[in-house]
């Protein structure tokens, strides 16, 4: 005996499979309790904190050059992984033709330049009983005229800022300039996934969205906030001084390498939890209306979701797992470089973030992405755990929320003006609300 659905009955069944089949998205954990967020095991995040903390020594290779001694020194605050108050110092100058130009450094009385780069590092390793003539201290010369700070960033959440799709990004620059009708319009730009040589993504992290992977990320900061060479960045900035064998970060028994646990541990992170006391007050909530009206919004974006589990990201070296995949989080942030008027003039040094083996095999590549215009340009600051940071901005020279509000022009300035226009009371509660981020 045959039984007929019924056409109805059957599009219904079908909405209820395909709709059971579809990823549902997830909130993202959030906290400052040092717990992973279900990437690894408490066990296995703690291990890898404890390398994020680890302090290095001459032994392990620390500098030539150097900032610091532990990731954490620049990322704690209220725990590890969090942001900071330290600052680095990146300065260049014009060229003649107007482009900008990393500085020339000479160290060791002249005895070895350091170019290439735009970073100038505060900390060197010697003096030392090994090498007690030697000065490789790096000064800034007068001729590079300009002179940037840029604070440390928050690294917590930052896994799931990895895993959005670029085409997110993508569609996200392109919605918000329509939108404003051409007032608002980030900028995207396809960096180097340094892990796998030849591949390109969308950048998200560093205050120039020079890097898309979090694995590049540290093989940088290794290299160039601690001296540590790595398998990402062999080649060290002087060997004047140095002694350590190269690289310096080798595998351990479990076959990782520091580098792919400061990763491991940064994409295993909650992100910052908002105080929910003050986020449910009355004057928050209004404030966040009023932040929203106004247009801060367009690039302080509330809320993104990351490409479903499964999905291949950074060249095909990583794939999403069911932690991070479909997951909906509140960054307040685009992840976008924008000209908002605080722009510092510095352009990224794409060998010193990439090393030398990429920067030589991905040249046409990198001449192909208009980094000159993003030299004004600055990644939008994410405003989640914004409320622990007691310096604001880029380059921590806003101290208060309403001064680093009022500090917003070029692309901005048109939001800026509607927040002067409004009444006293409503531009406390927007701040009330910012306080409770």
């Amino acid at each position: 005996m045959r039984f007929l659905i019924p056409s109805a009955v059957l599009s219904f069944l079908l909405i209820l499979i395909l709709g059971s089949s579809a990823p549902r998205s997830t909130e993202a954990p959030t906290g400052f309790d040092n717990k992973s967020n279900g990437l690894t095991d408490d066990a296995t995040h703690q291990a890898d904190q404890t390398k994020f903390e680890e302090v290095e020594q001459l032994t392990d290779g620390l500098g030539p050059l150097y900032n610091a001694q532990s990731c954490r020194e620049c990322h704690q605050n209220p725990v590890s992984g969090a942001a900071s108050q330290v600052t680095e110092l990146r300065v260049g100058h014009q060229g003649p033709e107007g482009h900008f130009r990393t500085p020339d450094i000479p160290i060791a009385h002249g005895a070895e330049v350091i170019s290439g780069r735009s970073l100038v590092n505060d900390r060197a390793i010697c003096p030392n009983a090994a090498f007690p003539d030697k000065e490789i201290e790096e000064r800034v010369p007068e001729t590079e005229t300009i002179r940037t700070l840029r604070l440390s960033l928050n690294l917590l959440g930052d896994g799931f800022v990895e895993a959005l799709s670029d085409q997110t990004l993508i569609d996200l620059a392109a919605q918000q300039c329509k939108s404003s009708h051409q007032k608002i319009c980030g900028q995207i730009l396809e960096v180097p996934i340094v892990e796998a040589p030849g591949q390109m993504s969308v950048g998200r992290f560093g205050w120039k969205d020079q890097h898309a992977s979090l694995l590049s990320f540290a093989g940088d900061a290794y290299l160039n906030e601690m001296g540590i060479t790595n398998r990402l960045q062999p080649d060290e900035v002087t060997k004047l001084c140095n002694r350590a064998s190269e690289p310096n970060d080798t595998p351990g028994s479990d076959g990782l390498s520091d580098i792919d646990h400061f990763a491991r541990f940064v994409r295993a992170t909650k992100a910052p939890a908002r105080d929910s006391q003050l986020a449910s007050s009355t004057g928050a909530k209004n404030g966040n209306a009023l932040f929203n009206r106004i247009g801060c919004a367009t690039c302080h974006v509330e809320t993104l979701t990351t490409a479903p589990s499964g999905t291949k990201i950074n060249g095909g070296m990583f794939t999403i797992p069911d932690a991070l995949g479909s997951v909906t989080f509140h960054p307040y942030g685009d992840f976008l470089i924008h000209d908002v008027g605080t722009g510092d003039g510095i352009l990224q040094a794409t060998r010193e973030h990439y090393g030398n083996r990429v920067f030589q095999t991905m040249s046409g590549y990198l001449s192909k992405q208009d980094f000159e215009s993003s030299r004004n340009k600055i990644r939008t600051a994410p405003l989640w755990g914004a409320r622990l940071r007691p310096r604001l901005m880029h380059d921590g020279a806003s101290l208060t929320f309403r001064d680093a509000i009022l500090r917003h022009q070029g692309e901005a300035s048109h939001v800026i003006q509607q927040f002067g226009k409004l009444k006293r009371d409503d531009q406390e509660a927007i701040i009330d609300f910012l306080k409770s981020l």
